[in-house]
Order: structure tokens, then sequence, then C-alpha cells
């Protein structure tokens, strides 16, 4: 019997106060591993109104002080747009605290050498680094998108990005910061064919241009975000918007207080939006503010790149790999391989596809996918690029976990051992 269902998922640019807090985390990793490659990182932010606190631990031979995060911090808000002082968040007026502590000696004994290497005196340099804490990890694709992301949270991204770019290009200049969106996805037996509702939440000025009254510049917002975002977006997509699609913008009517005037900022409260939307499982561990050593980030990224591998390889079209690590242990409790049913060839090939041919231990992620970039790599902006707008599935940045050079091999390989 055919199934017909919606599924939603949103985004938010990077205006907004989690998403502030996220890229400056994330800025502070890729400021302090730039220095110094081995440096172990756990900073998260907070910010409300003009008030910004870093806090966390550290083991690092980076050079900095507490002017010289304060400095970092001011550099991004900037970037990012809060720099006029009437939108109640500004670069030159936020207040910068630092209360970032040395790394548990405990916590730094199991990463600096693994169960592995102390138990059995293993020479192998990859059992050398332990997983930085136990957790589970998840990684996802499937092939309803070019980018092979489902496609609500590929949509919602798009739009959020297109939000940014009118607002920082002035083609609509009444435009603040904060904003979020949220796309409505209609499938029918697992196939996307609709759109059912586009939802654009956007900072604005209060009045735009002769348009004062609530109405008149609500009507405003939504004419012009319609033409510059939406249509934009979509193009020529199979799947895109109809006479029945559904248009919000600013359902209570005005959205001109935002930023971290109008909520707090928390470093790793977007982690949904940083991956999947919603639509495959998470951990529950966050990403930004973290180094390599750190499995949540590290090893989410190893799962998105067996799965993506597997996808692109034709052997199934969708795909979720789930691992589990030990504190202090350098290679993964468990592997799961999910193909909901679409894999044509056995679940357990791909298992022994992964279990071979992808680099899970720690050190391994960091060295496959060049981690703990060196100074100069991408100008010295690697993590704080993907801490707004999602660490997969990302067209306009060159990710190495997003690469599938191995998808040949995986299909080469998994029909070898069908034969067999």
């Amino acid at each position: 019997m055919s199934r017909r269902y919606l599924f939603t998922s949103e985004s938010v640019t990077e205006g907004h106060p989690d998403k502030i807090c996220d890229q400056i985390s994330d800025t502070i990793v890729d400021e302090l591993l730039s220095q110094d490659p081995l440096s172990r990182i756990a900073a998260e932010v907070v910010v409300k109104n003009n008030h910004l606190f870093i806090l966390g631990e550290l083991k690092t031979q980076a050079v900095v002080n507490e002017d010289y995060y304060r400095d970092l911090v001011k550099r991004k808000i900037t970037e990012i747009g809060y720099t006029d002082p009437d939108y109640g968040f500004c670069s030159d007026q936020c207040q910068v605290q630092v209360f970032l502590d040395v790394q548990s000696p405990e916590i730094a004994q199991g990463v600096n050498q693994a169960l592995e290497h102390r138990s059995d005196g293993s020479v192998d340099p990859l059992d050398q680094t332990g997983a930085g804490d136990q957790g589970l990890m998840f990684g996802f694709a499937c092939d309803e998108t070019p980018e092979l992301m489902p496609l609500p949270i590929a949509l919602a991204h798009r739009l959020a990005r297109k939000l940014a770019q009118v607002r920082k290009l002035g083609t609509l200049p009444y435009l603040r910061p904060d904003g979020k969106t949220q796309v409505t996805v209609i499938y029918e037996d697992f196939q996307p064919v609709g759109i059912d509702t586009i939802l654009i939440s956007t900072q604005h000025d209060p009045t735009i241009g002769d348009h004062t009254s609530n109405a008149d510049v609500q009507a405003k917002i939504k004419s012009d975000l319609w033409e510059a975002v939406v249509l934009p977006v979509f193009g020529d997509d199979p799947v895109r918007p109809d006479g029945h699609t559904k248009f919000l913008v600013n359902p209570t009517g005005k959205f001109v207080t935002g930023g971290p005037c109008g909520d707090s900022g928390l470093t790793g409260r977007k982690i949904i939006v940083d991956t999947y939307g919603g639509y495959a499982r998470h951990g529950g561990g966050a990403f930004s503010g973290k180094d390599p050593t750190k499995v949540d980030r590290s090893a989410a990224y190893g799962c998105r790149f067996a799965a993506k591998n597997i996808v692109t390889a034709g052997l199934a079209s969708r795909c979720e790999v789930q691992l589990s690590y030990a504190i202090g242990k350098a290679r993964p409790v468990s592997i799961l391989v999910e193909t909901f049913g679409t894999s044509r060839v056995p679940e357990s090939v791909l298992l022994d596809l992964i279990q071979k041919y992808v680099e899970l231990r720690p050190e391994g992620l960091i060295q496959q996918f060049n981690l703990r970039h060196l100074p100069g790599q991408r100008g010295g902006r690697f993590y704080q690029d993907v801490a707004s707008y999602g660490h997969f599935g990302r067209l306009d940045l060159d990710l190495p976990w997003e690469y599938t050079a191995l998808s040949s091999q995986f299909r080469d390989l998994a029909l070898s051992a069908i034969v067999s």
C-alpha cells in the first residue's frame, strides 16, 4: 500500500545566537590547532546581550591570552554582521570573559596512550591515541539530493545560506543577522514528491523605506524573500513549490529584536541542524569547540564518509552507520550498518567493507581527514566554516569526509563477495 507523509527539517543562519557560539568555539579550535596541531580543546561559549563567556579545558603550546581570545571573538562577531549598536549586540560593545582550565590528566592519559597500546605493547602508531570520551556516533547518506543528504535539511540549509547572502550583499539591506528556515517535504513511498510548507523567520529593521506599518513591513519582507531567496534556491528542481505550497514569514508578525538580545546562545545546541535535520539518528554529542581526538566530532565524520561511499557505490539508497567508543580505547566498541531495506547486497558485506577499508581509530581518522590541519590550510579556516549551515553535504567546501574515493572499490569488492 502506498504511503504518503510529511517530513520537516530546519536550519539557522550564522547570526542565530547558538550558531554565534558554535562559530566562536570553532574559531578557537582553528586558531589553537594552527599554532599547535596537538592541542586538546574543549571550548564552549555562552552569550546573552553584550556578555560572552568562553568556558572549557585546554592542553596546548599555543601562545594565547585573554586579550587574544577577545580579539578572536570580536573579529568573528564582526564577520557575522553584528556591527550596529542598534541591534543590541555589537562587536565593539561585547564584553568577553574567559574561563579556560587545563585538561584533566585522567582524560589526557587515555588519549595520550590508548588501552590497546598499554595492554599489548602494540607498535601500530594508530593504536597510540585513545578516544577522548565514550559515546556513540551516527553517519548517514541517501540519494535524494546531489549532496547525498535528505532533501528537507538540504533545502533548509540552502535557504538559510541564501538568506544570509542577500543580507551581506545588500540585496535586502533591511535584514539583520538572526534568521531561521524550515522546509516540510511531501513524501510518497520514501521518495520526495513536493513541498508542503516553507517557513522563514528573519530579523529585520523596524521600518523599510516608506513601509512603516507592521502589516506593510511584513508584506514587503514576504514578497522580497520569495523573489530573492526562495525562487533562486529552488530554480528548476523537480521537487519545488507549487500553488499548494504554504509560505510563512515571521509568523509572530515582526522580528526586530533578535540575536543574543532575543535569546541566549550556547555552543552545541543545534546538533540536529549540524547533521541530518532529524532524518537520521544522532548520538547526542556536539561537534563545535572540540579538537579531533574527541570522537563526537571525528568519528561522526568517519561515519558519514563510510555511509556516503556506500551510497555513491550504488550499494544502497539510504545508509546509516553507527559507531561507539570507550574513553582511552582506540578501536570502536561496536559498528552497525543499517540500510532500511535498500541494500543491493547483504548488510554483512557492507559491514565487512567498512571494517577492512575505513580507518575508524581516532588517530587514523585524524590522519585520513587531515583534522589537525596545518597552518595556512584553507586560510586557517577549517572548523569555523562548518559551524554554520551543516557539517555534511557542503558542496561549497572541500571537506575530506565528503570524498567518495572508496566508492568504486566498495562496488567492485561487494560484487565480488556476492559472486564468490
